[in-house]
């Protein structure tokens, strides 16, 4: 990776890069006239007139207030006469199939990996500091 590196760092110091005068003034120009433009269309914002902020708020008060009413609605809990003594035998039955998953061996396999790779990146780690 040093290698790369310090490569990459030599190719980079060695381009050379010229922008001659008209390209420059072209590229001033263009960029001049992309700003003009951008002024001149750019949206100008009107405020809005009382009334609306004041619908508006209102508006969503009433709707906080609707939405709290109806979350806050409760049934009469059933009477305890009206349960039936027995109501799990109400209940309906589910019939769970269940297997165990074979992912053990895949799974140690690449914690195994995983830890060998971390090895190696340590040991290159101390080579490269020198220890």
């Amino acid at each position: 990776m040093d290698k790369l590196a310090s490569r990459l760092r030599e190719d980079a110091a060695n381009i050379e890069v010229r922008v001659s005068d008209e390209l420059d003034r072209r590229i001033t120009a263009s960029l001049e006239r992309v700003a003009a433009e951008s002024r001149d269309t750019a949206p100008r914002m009107q405020g809005r007139p009382t009334f609306f902020w004041w619908a508006s708020s209102l508006t969503g008060l009433a709707a906080a207030i609707a939405v709290i009413a109806i979350l806050n609605i409760e049934e009469p809990p059933a009477p305890l006469s009206a349960t039936p003594d027995n109501f799990v035998a109400d209940l309906p039955v589910i019939d769970l199939r269940t297997e165990t998953a074979m992912l053990a061996g895949p799974l140690q396999k690449e914690l195994d990996a995983l830890e060998s790779d971390l090895r190696k990146a340590e040991e290159r780690i101390r080579s490269d500091i020198g220890l």
